[in-house]
């Protein structure tokens, strides 16, 4: 084999190789290396009900995106613990300043009271029975006060007024957070703690004492005041209702109903007899 030849398969070779590694390295991958920048906040260890003081081993430092700080994250554990949850906390959630009571507010009931506000508790097993056991700590609920009169006065005998709006349930009996299964038996059902203004805790223990408080359940959410007006017996006793006009989206999912044909009510004639005289009755059937 000459030399030239020899060069030529050499050449070929080299061709060959460059060729291939350059269409390997296009398909492979470039993988940049970027540092993120991280800070350490404190996160819950584990799930933390709410009302819980947080102890050394309830919380951890975790690496947490600079960028992705949540508002309020705290960096010391310190800061975080003997201090109680006023919202209950899952494992992995950073814990908050102000998911937190202050740490002067102690423990218990007390710490979720804020400044300003008052705890009240309506003390009677039927307070919650109009919602069936369906209220639970963080709850918003409408108190009614329902009083009894006399017959001759100017409610009838008796009257229902709300008396306060979208108010916190703080606890039922003894509980400050909600059960696993959501729902609290109506048959325990012995007290509710409500989270108040001053005023509104006189209103409910005048109500308390001169009549019963009941309670209705409202969309957490939904905070706005509802124009409501007392339910009297006065209005309550002939009182009829027209029927609710349904919206035209619903009325097209309900079968059609068909109008009865209306019968002409059948007639008899019924033949009388008095003596020798004949007479003729008509009886008409409804």
């Amino acid at each position: 084999m000459s030399i030239r030849t020899i060069l030529v398969v050499l050449l070929a070779v080299m061709f060959g190789l460059s060729a291939a590694w350059g269409v390997n390295q296009l398909r492979t991958p470039v993988l940049v290396e970027g540092k993120i920048d991280t800070a350490q906040i404190v996160v819950a260890a584990l799930d933390i009900p709410r009302g819980q003081v947080l102890q050394e081993t309830d919380v951890v430092l975790r690496d947490w995106p600079k960028d992705m700080l949540p508002t309020g994250a705290m960096s010391s554990l310190k800061d975080a613990t003997s201090r109680s949850a006023m919202y209950p906390l899952v494992a992995g959630e950073p814990v908050l300043e102000r998911k937190l009571a202050s740490a002067e507010s102690g423990r218990g009931l007390a710490s979720l009271v804020p400044a300003g506000m008052r705890a009240y508790t309506i003390q009677s097993s039927k307070v919650a029975a109009t919602v069936a056991g369906f209220v639970l700590p963080g709850n918003r609920v409408d108190v009614l006060l329902n009083l009894r009169g006399q017959p001759n006065d100017e409610t009838g005998g008796g009257s229902t007024t709300t008396l306060l709006q979208s108010v916190e349930i703080l606890a039922v009996n003894q509980n400050l957070d909600a059960p696993a299964e959501n729902k609290t038996n109506p048959n325990d059902l012995q007290s509710v703690t409500l989270l108040v203004t001053p005023d509104q805790a006189a209103l409910l223990d005048l109500g308390q004492n001169l009549g019963v408080l009941t309670l209705s359940l409202r969309n957490p959410e939904d905070k706005s005041q509802a124009d409501t007006r007392p339910a009297v017996l006065a209005d309550v006793r002939y009182r009829q209702e027209k029927p609710v006009a349904l919206p035209d989206a619903i009325k097209g999912l309900l079968p059609e109903l068909k109008e009865e044909t209306k019968k002409e009510p059948e007639t008899f004639q019924i033949v009388t007899l008095r003596g020798s005289q004949r007479g003729n009755v008509q009886v008409t059937k409804p």
